[in-house]
């Protein structure tokens, strides 16, 4: 991990963030948040990005039955499929473009797969997976499971620059996926040379470069680079060459929050009755699996 160049008062990058990476398997997972340094951005509590990752026929992604606690989770993809089932009896195929917007609430289980038409062939997957911390009144929420086509998402169109809102509102547009706090989080395809400015709209804002390369303030952050960026100012970003970049942020969070594996919560009460629920099998089963992820030990 790379610690944020020294920058002067004036700068509007505030910390450079380089992820963590994990080979699992062939299949390689950028840790993004929570970092050291900075555990959230607006309400964003986990940003991981997934791959680029190539399967043999026959082979894909198994993510066995696991619980959430406290959360939101977003994945969104660039290219290839995951058949998402949970507690709710939800069985839905996440594909490039869709938002699936997974609400956890006082608790839901969930697989992640790769589908039998998807091992049919050799599969490309490549995306992103997000945890959106959710406010004190809507932790214990009923759990839930909302799939948005691509077409029901903003396009927003810059000169160079396209853009698809994932989530939130920014840049005058509003995204019909159903949010618990103010945030925004957008996919940007830059082209080269062109540039963009995000506003000051949202207290806390990142940019996380997935490919290509962005000058801001005249430093370079290249791929696989999160810049956080200062409260307060526009932030004109220029494309070195064409780029696919997320933007992402929202109003802090209200309060602290723990995370310890797959739960969020205000409390260590919470964390530990969680922990106990899921070792002593009283979370929903996820209909037609027999299998789960058992409780770390530690």
């Amino acid at each position: 991990m790379n610690d944020s160049p020294t920058i002067k008062s004036n700068d509007p990058v505030e910390l450079t963030i380089a992820p963590r990476s994990r080979d699992l398997g062939g299949f390689s997972v950028r840790r993004i948040l929570p970092y050291a340094k900075r555990r959230l951005v607006g309400p964003f509590i986990f940003l991981d990005e997934m791959g680029p990752a190539e399967f043999a026929a026959g082979q894909g992604i198994d993510v066995r039955p696991h619980p959430h606690i406290g959360l939101a989770t977003v994945t969104y993809l660039f290219d290839g499929e995951i058949m998402h089932r949970d507690s709710l009896g939800v069985v839905q195929a996440i594909r490039p473009g869709a938002v699936n917007w997974m609400t956890a609430g006082r608790g839901i289980v969930h697989s992640e797969r790769s589908g039998e038409e998807a091992r049919a062939s050799v599969q490309r997957l490549h995306g992103m997976q997000s945890w959106i911390a959710l406010p004190l009144a809507q932790e214990e929420t009923e759990p839930e499971f909302v799939h948005y086509p691509t077409a029901d998402l903003p396009e927003i169109q810059r000169p160079g620059v396209w853009m698809r809102l994932i989530a939130g509102a920014v840049f005058g547009q509003s995204s019909p996926v159903r949010v618990f706090s103010e945030m925004f989080y957008v996919h940007a395809e830059f082209d080269e040379g062109a540039a963009l400015t995000l506003p000051a709209d949202h207290a806390e804002r990142a940019v996380y470069v997935v490919g290509g390369s962005l000058e801001i303030a005249g430093r370079p952050y290249e791929s696989n680079t999160m810049a956080v960026l200062a409260p307060g100012a526009a932030v004109e970003m220029t494309a070195r060459v064409a780029s696919r970049v997320m933007l992402l942020g929202g109003a802090a969070i209200d309060g602290q929050r723990h995370i310890w594996w797959n739960f969020v919560a205000s409390t260590p009460e919470r964390i530990e009755q969680a922990k106990a629920d899921w070792k002593a099998g009283r979370f929903a089963a996820v209909p037609g699996e027999d299998e789960f992820i058992p409780l770390p030990e530690s």
